[in-house]
């Protein structure tokens, strides 16, 4: 047990959690309307919570238990035989196990941008704990628990590289919105601007900060790995969200505050998956590419496809975690046929399960809520609450 990495990771799983609480719940609040902030936030705060049990209960051991190549196990169940003295690597495994679980909190959460503004709070619920124990955890375990996409498996001595997530994470994410937004169909008003542009702001700093836990806690130590895979990712984050501005302006004439901190994401999920593996020059070329096309990505989406992803998540997220695992073969940091090849494996997966899903967890609780809820927004209709009462 090494007590510089200890203390650093430590320091990591808080930022890791910073990001969806607050950050993410303010980024994302921020771009809905007044009437359905709450439920954004009520969205992200019970995922955190529910997937915080169920990755004690069992997400830990399918992800990290000793199984097989394809499923971990339940023989961890509880953490069970893991002590405050049981050591992974040079960690804490106590640690190790709160590390991993700020990513099963953050993974499902992310999703919850294509739903806002017309869900069930009863299917956010049951379907992220499903999702996170049969598509998440399994996918964790194939990339980061020793299963067959690692080094050693079915591409070689050499596995898949995704340093932090672009597979694992965003991937997952990213395709899993997309589906549930086609399920779900548009809503009624997709109009509406977003509420609070300061708020988005404000959410997009606490992510920004945040993924320097996320990336450079990867690293699992406290040393020049760590300390690179930090740069990189702030390098990625600021070239992004400058590309994204300027081809605003090239575009429409004008560059938006949510546009500038929503390529800072885009930047942020791009470099995820090679952080651990390149340099600045390459980081300041993956996060110059990454503004535009995720921003090109939006219109594909939400313009010519139809799709209402509410928030992006697959153009921001998928998109800029899918272009990150490749230009990692670009720079010569991981095999074409490991990256592509598990891009294509883990898509196949993810599509299949969250169909299967979403049709199982439908079937048990409404999906979509009724027209007269969405017209007056979740935040009353379904919580009882306001976010703001201007007469009082």
């Amino acid at each position: 047990m090494n007590g510089a990495d200890t203390a650093w990771i430590i320091v990591a799983t808080a930022l890791v959690l910073f990001m969806t609480l607050p950050g993410l719940a303010l980024f994302y609040g921020g771009l809905v309307r007044a009437r359905n902030v709450l439920s954004v936030f009520m969205h992200v705060f019970a995922i955190a919570c529910l997937m915080s049990i169920l990755w004690l209960v069992a997400g830990y051991s399918i992800a990290f238990g000793d199984g097989n190549a394809i499923w971990g196990g339940l023989g961890k169940m509880f953490l069970n035989g893991v002590d405050a003295d049981t050591v992974s690597g040079n960690l804490p495994e106590v640690l190790f196990f709160a590390f991993q679980m700020t990513f099963a909190i953050i993974t499902p959460a992310l999703i919850v941008g294509a739903y806002v503004e017309r869900v069930g709070f009863g299917f956010v619920l049951t379907f992220s704990a499903l999702w996170m124990l049969l598509c998440y955890a399994p996918v964790a375990h194939w990339i980061w628990g020793g299963g067959f996409l690692a080094d050693g498996g079915i591409f070689g001595e050499t596995g898949v590289r995704d340093f932090a997530g672009g597979i694992v994470v965003h991937e997952t994410a990213g395709l899993a919105a997309l589906v549930i937004a086609v399920f779900l169909g548009p809503r009624k008003n997709r109009t509406t601007p977003p509420h609070n542009p300061g708020m988005v702001m404000i959410g997009a700093a606490m992510l920004w900060v945040g993924w320097f836990g996320f990336n450079g806690g990867s690293q699992l130590a406290a040393d020049g790995g760590a300390a690179m895979a930090m740069t990189v990712t702030h390098i990625s984050a600021a070239a992004a969200s400058l590309t994204w501005a300027l081809w605003e302006k090239i575009k429409f004439g004008r560059a938006s505050l949510v546009g500038l901190v929503t390529g800072t994401i885009a930047g942020l999920a791009s470099i995820t998956p090679a952080s651990g593996f390149v340099g600045p020059v390459a980081a300041l070329i993956i996060g110059s590419v990454a503004g535009i096309l995720c921003q090109e990505a939006v219109n594909l989406i939400r313009d010519r496809l139809k799709i209402d992803d509410t928030l992006d998540v697959f153009a921001v997220h998928g998109v800029g975690g899918i272009f990150g695992t490749i230009m990692i073969a670009v720079f010569g940091a991981g095999s074409w046929a490991a990256q592509l090849g598990s891009l294509a494996i883990v898509g196949v997966f993810t599509v299949v399960v969250s169909v299967v899903l979403v049709l199982v967890v439908k079937a048990i609780t409404p999906l979509r809520v009724d027209l007269e809820t969405e017209t007056n927004g979740l935040d009353l209709t379904v919580h009882g609450e306001r976010a703001y009462d201007f007469n009082s």
